[in-house]
């Protein structure tokens, strides 16, 4: 049986078949999800709730951001951003600060018991980590991520761009 000029399913096509991908986005956000739990779970072992642990780690990062920064590069809302650093400077891992050129602008600090938690975040989150690929080979981590990144990158609108990490 030959193929006729207008079959779709050449050999070399790299035409996607839509229909075969409908199990990738709930298999993604049960995956996510999942990690995400394990993730909540642990870090509640050094007293932190989910979301916190992005909070410290982008101030540990930049210290010094308003609560309007932190939401825009942790992607929530501001009026959530301002109730999770109240919660979080209750608990003891943020400070408050006004600007010093500009003292009408707020600026969120950790405090030492916020820098000292960043070795049990990055703990928590290495131990979720292994716990998600315990079974995969170097390279197969390393496609995973590749991959993960080129399909964000993607819903984001973003155009390809080679990481050097990624080879």
């Amino acid at each position: 049986m030959s193929k006729k000029k207008g079959d779709k399913k050449d050999k070399g096509s790299k035409k996607k078949d839509l229909a075969s991908f409908g199990d990738l986005a709930p298999v993604l956000t049960q995956a996510a999800r999942s990690l995400r739990t394990v993730l909540s779970r642990n870090l509640a072992d050094a007293g932190l709730y989910a979301g916190q642990d992005g909070v410290i780690l982008q101030l540990a990062q930049e210290p010094g951001q308003t609560p309007g920064q932190l939401a825009q590069r942790l992607g929530v809302k501001a009026p959530t951003m301002t109730r999770t650093v109240g919660r979080m400077e209750a608990q003891g891992f943020l400070e408050r600060r006004p600007d010093a050129s500009d003292a009408r602008l707020i600026k969120i600090y950790l405090s030492e018991n916020g820098r000292q938690s960043v070795e049990r975040i990055n703990g928590a989150i290495t131990e979720s980590s292994e716990q998600a690929i315990r079974d995969f080979s170097d390279k197969e981590v390393r496609t995973l991520v590749k991959l993960l990144k080129a399909l964000d990158r993607n819903l984001h609108g973003h155009d390809p761009v080679v990481d050097e990490d990624e080879d």
